[in-house]
């Protein structure tokens, strides 16, 4: 008689023994969460390990956030993405939702000085960490240097990625990944332009660079 393991099926996640008595089912139901992480199977990606964690969350909690240099306040579960937070809690719609999947880098902000795409982590885990979205860039009526070589280059069409671009850009020269054209292209890569923009991204950032501009 041949057996069956959990793994003959790539495409399934491991099935879970069946609880022995309703002390056990109430611990799984707790620790549900951890534990959606650590048996997520390597071959997913961190869209569906997110899904996966999120569908085992309940509840409502108090969260707060430093965006832009100001700690808010607000009330959802703690499965809510750090993109929905900033556009549905907070109301910082200068982040774009694009793919919700992590592919498109119109989400893009920056956590404790880093590039991330919002999408892909949770709100809950970002508390205590300095956020900066499109909108902390400006000094008041002041752009950015990066946004003004935006503007300068044309580096938009229709303008729905350009907030994502622009956090990658002024990453990208922070990082010293722009000393030339193939190299910014390369660091620039994951955020997708639809209009096909991207020589004229490519100008500014560069312009950015050797100018030695303040990012």
């Amino acid at each position: 008689m041949s057996t069956t393991s959990s793994t003959d099926n790539p495409g399934e996640f491991p099935q879970e023994p069946r609880p022995e008595d309703g002390t056990r089912r109430s611990f799984m139901k707790q620790a549900g969460g951890i534990l959606g992480l650590a048996l997520a199977p390597p071959f997913a990606g961190p869209a569906e390990r997110l899904a996966a964690y999120s569908k085992t969350v309940e509840g409502v909690t108090t969260m707060q956030l430093k965006v832009n240099g100001t700690v808010r306040s607000f009330q959802a579960e703690p499965r809510v993405s750090l993109l929905d937070a900033l556009r549905e809690y907070l109301d910082l719609t200068g982040t774009k939702k694009g793919c919700d999947h992590g592919q498109c880098g119109a989400c893009t902000v920056h956590v404790d000085g880093r590039r991330i795409t919002s999408c892909l982590t949770l709100a809950v885990m970002n508390q205590g960490k300095e956020i900066t979205t499109i909108e902390g860039l400006a000094k008041g009526e002041e752009l950015h240097p990066m946004q003004e070589a935006f503007i300068k280059h044309d580096g938009f069409q229709c303008g729905y990625c350009t907030p994502g671009q622009i956090m990658s850009a002024v990453a990208c020269v922070r990082e010293g990944h722009a000393g030339s054209d193939a190299e910014i292209r390369e660091y620039m890569s994951g955020n997708l332009c639809r209009c096909g923009a991207y020589p004229n991204i490519v100008a500014a950032v560069r312009e950015v660079q050797q100018k030695g501009g303040k990012v």
